[in-house]
């Protein structure tokens, strides 16, 4: 007689599911406010959308990963801080056009749920969200055996925020002679991650736990460095007139995420010498003996993001960046 199969025999296990969403709702529920009506557990999200403050309110939407960075956590046993990454990315990237965070959604896919790591990720989406004013309605964590490595998952998230229509910032009034504010970096945030692990890992043979005297910390370390959230700084000069744009340095490097919002006719000219770019670039280019060019379209160069702002009040700007982090630098023009 053939052996009775089940949902657990075929690697799907529903108990260990179960606890793990009981968790995930309660912590969630740590971010939950006044506009949310229903707990985590039902077939969606539902946020109410209060629109009495805005005349045209206009929605804005993102979903991204934080790629092969998780490679380094699973190295590292470390998993309270790529979800952390993800939400900043995400909140990143709707703040560029002017948009406060609203609610997130998240995806966890994995070939065998452990639930203490499931609550180690979402415990760092919980604290990005909160740290962001945004709400983690709801997401999926899905169990499907031999997908992964064991072990092994990924994770992706949706963020949905909002802008009044007349406030959008898209770059449109950039013209020649406007400057290029950098924030600096903590790293590679989260891309570039393929190239760092094949240069340092595969090529070079280091381990994550290699100490670096020009890191003042190990590899492993160094590559798991929060995503920076530019939230308040962006908050803080939004309503701005002397603000053009602003550009979220991802995969693409500096240019190519500042040129997706310069109107036609526009170029840029970067100061490259007028910042010192970070320790970790530097190992992974002379380990891999990787050119400028490749560097500076691959990695962020220890500038994350970028502030397009009118020449005659750069000076006020400098001035109100400053009072959020220690350094901004004057990286470029339009030209």
């Amino acid at each position: 007689m053939s052996e009775i199969e089940t949902y657990k025999s075929s690697g799907v296990n529903l108990e260990a599911a179960g606890k793990a969403k009981k968790t995930i709702a309660l912590l969630a529920k740590k971010t939950f406010n006044a506009h949310v009506l229903h707990d985590v557990g039902l077939f969606g999200g539902f946020f109410q959308l209060d629109t009495s403050k805005y005349k045209n309110p206009v929605l804005v939407s993102s979903v991204d990963g934080v790629g092969t960075k998780l490679k380094i956590a699973f190295q590292m046993g470390k998993h309270d801080t790529v979800g952390e990454d993800l939400v900043n990315h995400c909140v990143n990237d709707i703040m560029t056009g002017g948009a406060e965070p609203l609610f997130f959604l998240d995806y966890i896919s994995t070939t065998d749920l452990n639930p203490t790591i499931v609550t180690e990720v979402i415990t760092g989406l919980v604290r990005g969200c909160t740290n962001a004013n945004c709400v983690l309605i709801g997401g999926e964590t899905a169990e499907m055996p031999g997908f992964y490595p064991s072990g092994e998952y990924d994770i992706a998230g949706t963020i949905v925020g909002v802008v009044e229509k007349d406030k959008i910032v898209d770059g449109r009034r950039i013209q020649k002679g406007d400057i290029l504010l950098g924030v600096p970096s903590s790293g590679l945030h989260t891309n570039g991650y393929s190239l760092a692990r094949k240069v340092l890992f595969d090529k070079a043979g280091f381990k994550p736990d290699k100490h670096f005297d020009e890191l003042g910390m190990t590899l492993g370390e160094a590559l798991l460095q929060v995503h920076i959230s530019y939230q308040k700084i962006i908050l803080a000069l939004r309503d701005e007139p002397y603000l053009k744009g602003m550009s979220h340095i991802t995969g693409g490097g500096i240019v190519d995420n500042t040129k997706r919002i310069l109107p036609k006719g526009l170029d840029l000219r970067i100061y490259w010498e007028n910042w010192d770019v970070p320790p970790i670039f530097k190992v992974i280019q002379k380990f891999g003996n990787i050119e400028e060019e490749e560097m500076r379209q691959v990695f962020n160069q220890g500038i994350g993001f970028i502030f397009v702002i009118d020449r005659q009040d750069v000076e006020k700007a400098l001035s109100k960046i400053n009072e959020f982090v220690d350094f901004v630098y004057i990286i470029g023009e339009v030209i």
